[in-house]
């Protein structure tokens, strides 16, 4: 039995989340795939991701895993990373591209940075590239032991637009306030990567791995 199924589909930094996952997995099996029946059989699921939305969903699609990650978000303990949080929602603007409609909402694009000032007199910089602080918008058990406005580290172009406010599990400002984390029943899902984030991005980790929704 698998502990914990990351999974594979070509798209996301594999190597950093497996490893960071295993430093806080106590013994759990860890296994990266992209076995349908791995992930079917696995206690709970996690969904990285980065590079281009049509990219990562064409490719979804061609490995075959399409359905075993929709079963998975519906069922077991589900984790969605970077664009493995965008994929969840219905709609991309980049590529103009259906993504998974697991959860209500769009994927939209930062307005351009000419647009978002900073006191400086210059502008904020799109990618949002580096550490920034994520403000919990409510309890959840993924966010023991994390300070509301920890810092994470974030590289993305597009974020989440929930069609429904109470799927907004934290926020973060950058040029707008915008949702940096859902969730809803089984799904726990973040635009920043925990991986990359030092001490809260392993306590969100294994905060996950205790997690029994």
């Amino acid at each position: 039995m698998t502990d914990v199924a990351i999974i594979d589909y070509g798209m996301g930094n594999l190597r950093s989340v497996s490893k960071a996952i295993e430093h806080v997995a106590e013994g759990r099996r860890v296994v990266v795939t992209s076995d349908p029946a791995v992930v079917a059989e696995a206690t709970r699921v996690v969904f990285p991701g980065q590079g281009a939305m049509p990219d990562c969903m064409r490719e979804l699609e061609a490995r075959g895993v399409r359905e075993a990650v929709i079963a998975a978000a519906r069922t077991k303990p589900f984790l969605g990373i970077c664009i493995g949080q965008q994929m969840l929602f219905e709609h991309s603007e980049e590529g103009d591209v259906p993504g998974l409609s697991i959860l209500p909402g769009e994927v939209v694009r930062f307005p351009p940075a000419e647009s978002m000032p900073t006191p400086d007199g210059g502008h904020l910089k799109v990618p949002h590239m580096g550490w920034n602080q994520v403000y919990q918008t409510r309890a959840h058990p993924l966010w023991n032991a994390i300070a509301d406005g920890e810092r994470f580290y974030f590289v993305h172009s597009y974020h989440v637009a929930p069609a429904e406010p109470d799927l907004c599990a934290a926020e973060t400002e950058y040029g707008l306030r915008f949702t940096s984390a859902v969730a809803r029943d089984n799904i726990f899902a973040v635009q920043f990567h925990p991986e990359k984030s030092a001490a809260a991005g392993l306590q969100l980790l294994a905060n996950f791995l205790r997690w029994a929704p």
